[in-house]
């Protein structure tokens, strides 16, 4: 198995799926979540496989904030810099409904391409 052909079609994986995941983990919390929180919601629930570097969330959490999905604001933290805490917006959980039903239709019929290539 070529690794650097698994590390790529990873990578394009994910860069297609990670704003989904980030938009479902702040959407589902009832309070406002900060990037740590994010990332290491994203670890529990992907059992790690939905896991990455902390600093590559950022610049989606801020391309979501840009779209309207999300909304952030800033506070002190008592150990620490100050935390940007993101919350979804209504905008964005009607979104996020639009998005896992692309989602589900996706891997509802690339679960029947890779069964047929299976059998």
């Amino acid at each position: 198995m070529d690794e650097s052909l698994l590390r790529k079609f990873h990578k394009e994986l994910s860069a297609g799926t990670v704003s989904l995941a980030l938009l479902a983990v702040v959407a589902a919390s009832l309070e406002p979540m900060y990037g740590y929180q994010i990332a290491k919601r994203l670890e529990q629930l992907g059992d790690g496989v939905l896991a990455g570097k902390q600093s590559a969330l950022y610049p989606v959490l801020r391309n979501l904030e840009g779209a309207g999905l999300l909304e952030s604001f800033v506070e002190p933290s008592m150990s620490g810099p100050p935390r940007r805490y993101y919350r979804a917006t209504a905008t964005g959980r009607e979104a996020l409904t639009d998005w896992s039903a692309a989602w589900r239709a996706t891997r509802d019929s690339l679960d029947a391409v890779l069964k047929d290539a299976d059998a």
